[in-house]
């Protein structure tokens, strides 16, 4: 049987702080015990609020942050304690498209040098094969060679966004982490690079980690969903299920708030109560319990844990959640 590409286990990704009035040690549990299994192919749609840590698993997966405890395995291989001199092969194969690409783009440098800049880390390959790589990925994400020329403040967002893909992409990665590579874009623009996201994936069999807090995109790009809060996943299964048949609370009042296109159309939405519990000081029990509405004594004591459940269609899902007990496989 082939080995899953990427396996997370028990991973945590922990930032000290110091309490200033009292001066008491803590810490803040941005990745707490994260359990995934991701195959070759697959496109993981990872979502949930801001700040409830999804941005950070994806830089811990690919070591750009510190590993706290858990292991990170690819290929079967253990890279947690890979240090950057063990890594730098990897990075060929792993690679990342950030949320804003003006941010992630060198403003002093030109497109043709920013997408030439992961092949001369790599030292494979000659000046004129370079440039020829350059222009075949150019022409694959959309862009023809007049952009290679240009600066990235001479370019619009989708264009820019464009560019960072093509530098992710030209080395041949097989894992790509996808942070929110639309949520910055102009509206009229998001299906467009939706679209190339979703042929590049299916023309070089890529696997996308697509983190987002928009639950349409997933639901169109993704083929399986976890759904994360305060650091945990409260529920995982395969995006039809997860949509069609929620079991977490959580999850449920996140798809209740999806916008509906008909105006007249009535929709039930769940309102949580309360804000989002700060990651210094989570609840003791189930990190969900201070705003959900089924929260009882025992979810104020006891956490519960990630287990697989079944469901009234004959699907399965892994949910966090004490409601779902009786329907464990």
């Amino acid at each position: 049987m082939t080995a899953p590409l990427l396996e997370i286990k028990n991973l945590k990704k922990y930032y000290p702080v110091k309490k200033t009035r009292s001066g008491e040690k803590t810490v803040v549990k941005a990745v707490d015990d994260i359990n995934l299994t991701v195959n070759q192919g697959e496109i993981i749609g990872l979502v949930g609020e801001s700040g409830c840590g999804k941005s950070t698993l994806g830089k811990t997966i690919l070591k750009l942050h510190s590993v706290t405890d858990g292991q990170i395995l690819f290929h079967g291989e253990d890279i947690t304690s890979y240090n950057e001199n063990q890594m730098r092969p990897l990075r060929e194969k792993m690679q990342i498209i950030f949320q804003d690409p003006y941010a992630s783009l060198n403003p002093k440098k030109r497109v043709a040098q920013a997408v030439m800049a992961p092949l001369n880390v790599s030292g494979k390959y000659s000046q004129k094969e370079k440039e020829e790589k350059v222009e075949a990925i150019m022409q694959e994400v959309g862009l023809g060679e007049k952009f290679l020329d240009k600066y990235p403040h001479e370019m619009s967002g989708g264009q820019r966004q464009r560019v960072v893909i093509a530098r992710a992409l030209i080395n041949d990665p097989e894992l790509v982490i996808c942070d929110e590579p639309v949520s910055a874009l102009d509206v009229s623009v998001r299906s467009q690079v939706l679209n190339l996201l979703k042929d590049l994936q299916k023309d070089r069999n890529l696997t996308y980690l697509f983190i987002s807090h928009d639950l349409s995109v997933v639901e169109y790009l993704c083929d399986k969903v976890a759904v994360m809060y305060l650091g945990r996943i409260m529920e995982l299964a395969d995006k039809r299920e997860l949509y069609e048949n929620p079991l977490h609370p959580y999850t449920q009042a996140l798809l209740s708030a999806i916008p509906v296109p008909d105006i007249h159309a009535k929709k039930e939405e769940i309102i949580l109560q309360g804000e989002v519990p700060s990651p210094m000081d989570p609840p003791k029990g189930c990190l969900f319990c201070t705003r959900c509405p089924h929260a009882s004594d025992r979810c104020r004591r006891e956490a519960p844990e990630l287990k697989t459940v079944e469901c009234a269609g004959g699907g399965t899902h892994q949910a966090a959640c004490f409601l779902c007990e009786g329907r464990e496989e």
